[in-house]
């Protein structure tokens, strides 16, 4: 019988495992690689206006976080790495050999263009013998037409830069990693001198496309707590038909990975992992830990992939407004929202001015049900002041 819980309920469940609410479950470095384990992956994109999407979102849940902790994670201890799921993404290196099926297809993509794979082995060469390469590096001329299989650059480049092209051929197809970025400028080497050729080699734990698929809608229900089986931004990047969605969820479920809850005025019904029933109890018993915090969310944290979820559950709307034009932003070009407690209490513009070492503090907007009470002035001044150290500014204007 599929058990009933209160929008509340539901509330609380999510925002523990999210690790926003209550006592910080993650500390340091250690916390920021556990926490991405437990999401899957976490989205990556190169704007920087406080701090980038991925460094925000374990900021608001790792004690103690610095910028320089995911750098090392990704590019000195390889425990993470940088590479397609949900889009641009930072995902465990331990799940490298699950993604298999995917370069497999990325090589037979490269092989269908003519001159690619000449240029890959004259790139591998270069690589081997000099060291990490950007594309301005590489010294492979000229300009072919080309397009990357990457679900985030699926389109067709004319006269792409060669050097540009091969090396994100060899990037997805997995020969590559990114050894550094410099700014938003890439810089790659050859996956096998970074990972174990155990991990290199190990085989796709998944047997075939239908385990795949259900290990990745399972690990995406993971991410945000709780999803309910209807077409939502929380799976891009998976290549799935309604109907394959629906079969990857009866499986999940009659394996016992996932099970159904029924939210008190929520038409469908959400799921969760069978993994998380000890948390859901302690929520229902009020045993979980809710004190509360308050934390600014990145635009795209997890908990926020299913923006229809959210509006059900805590009748707030988010739209990242980057790519709107700003005379019809509602709100602003790099708007963070705000969680206090159990409830999404409204949003900030912020930006670091990084040569004056200042936090610009642009706006604030509660939402209509917030109250303005001094103890939330004191926790808004609080996060202000720890986003400014943040992005090692030393005052807030």
């Amino acid at each position: 019988m599929m058990r009933t819980i209160s929008v509340n309920q539901a509330k609380q469940f999510i925002l523990r495992r999210q690790g926003l609410l209550g006592k910080h479950l993650f500390t340091g470095k250690d916390g920021a690689y556990r926490y991405v384990r437990r999401a899957g992956c976490i989205q990556y994109d190169p704007v920087d206006v406080c701090g980038k999407n991925a460094e925000l979102t374990l900021q608001s849940r790792v004690k103690g976080f610095r910028k320089k902790m995911l750098d090392d994670l990704l590019y000195r201890d390889r425990l993470l790495v940088d590479y397609s799921d949900k889009e641009l993404s930072i995902w465990p290196s331990e799940d490298w050999p699950y993604f298999s099926g995917y370069r497999e297809r990325s090589v037979a993509h490269g092989n269908a263009f003519a001159g690619i794979p000449e240029l890959e082995a004259e790139a591998i060469d270069y690589i081997r013998a000099h060291g990490p390469v950007s594309s301005d590096t590489l010294p492979i001329p000229g300009t072919i037409f080309w397009h990357s299989s990457m679900h985030w650059s699926g389109h067709w480049h004319k006269e792409s830069p060669a050097a540009r092209s091969v090396l994100e051929q060899l990037y997805t197809d997995g020969v590559l990693l990114i050894h550094h970025k410099s700014g938003s400028r890439k810089f790659y080497d050859l996956a096998e001198k970074y990972l174990p050729a155990a991990l290199l080699t190990a085989p796709n734990p998944c047997p075939d496309e239908e385990s795949f698929l259900a290990w990745r809608v399972r690990r995406r229900i993971g991410a945000v707590g709780l999803l309910w089986n209807r077409r939502s931004d929380a799976w891009l990047g998976i290549s799935m038909s309604p109907e394959q969605r629906e079969a990857a969820f009866a499986r999940l479920e009659a394996s016992g990975a996932i099970a159904p809850l029924q939210v008190e005025g929520i038409r469908f019904p959400l799921y969760m992992l069978s993994d998380d029933l000890p948390l859901l109890e302690a929520v229902l018993s009020g045993e979980a830990d809710v004190k509360p915090r308050l934390e600014f969310l990145a635009p795209l944290d997890p908990m926020l992939w299913d923006r229809k979820l959210i509006e059900a559950l805590w009748d707030y709307r988010y739209s990242w407004e980057i790519y709107t034009p700003a005379v019809k932003r509602k709100y602003g070009y790099y708007v963070l929202p705000m969680v206090y407690g159990q409830e999404l209490i409204g949003r900030i513009e912020a930006a670091a001015d990084r040569k004056n070492r200042q936090l610009i503090l642009k706006n604030i907007w509660y939402e209509p049900a917030a109250r303005q009470t001094k103890k939330l002035s004191l926790a808004v001044d609080s996060a202000v002041q720890r986003l400014a150290r943040f992005n090692g500014c030393n005052s807030v204007i």
